[in-house]
């Protein structure tokens, strides 16, 4: 398939949230709780009406998507673009053409295509600044085969979820890195 044909096939934001059954309520919260910078709107400006749309591979289940998801979408209304939300689980077809480093199924990965469907940009899983903050978080853990290993992973998790729905410095880092691939084209 192609993207344009990927996009059709995706959900709508409404029918993807509906059908959320993990992190509904956290991805909304950051949703109705962020909103864009004027810096961030005079950026997007240019690609109003450009007739970009987006082919979002994800997964409800994934923090990093319950993060971004919500500031794609404020993304999107800002500068009127289309979003689907490609299931990746179930369409690992197309994930398995957008791994990260080559190996990895991270997302969410954002496929921003234009009108007659060709890739403008892509974006994901995390902003480089958020993947910096992860490693460390991950570097500070005990070896994997120690016995608290287990429980020092999940507390980071814990951590990391908590400040990916309250801080508002890391939704303006996503939005920045997701607004500076739209604009370089990468």
């Amino acid at each position: 398939m192609n993207l344009m044909e990927w996009f059709e096939k995706g959900l709508s934001p409404q029918n993807y949230i509906d059908a959320m059954q993990v992190n509904k309520e956290e991805m909304n919260k950051i949703y109705n709780r962020f909103s864009l910078s004027d810096e961030e709107k005079i950026r997007l400006a240019d690609l109003n009406d450009a007739g970009l749309k987006v082919v979002a591979l994800t997964e409800d289940w994934c923090g990093d998507a319950m993060l971004n998801n919500p500031i794609l979408l404020k993304i999107a209304e800002e500068a009127g673009m289309e979003v689907r939300f490609v299931l990746r689980d179930q369409n690992l077809e197309l994930m398995d053409q957008y791994l990260t480093n080559g190996t990895s199924r991270a997302i969410p990965i954002y496929i921003f295509i234009d009108k007659e469907g060709d890739e403008k940009a892509v974006w994901g899983p995390r902003a480089k600044q958020i993947q910096e903050l992860v490693a460390s978080e991950r570097s500070k853990l005990p070896a994997q085969d120690a016995d608290d290993f287990k429980d020092k992973q999940m507390n980071m998790y814990r951590r990391l979820t908590a400040s990916y729905q309250e801080d508002s410095k890391i939704w303006h880092t996503v939005a920045d890195s997701i607004i500076d691939a739209l604009v370089s084209g990468k």
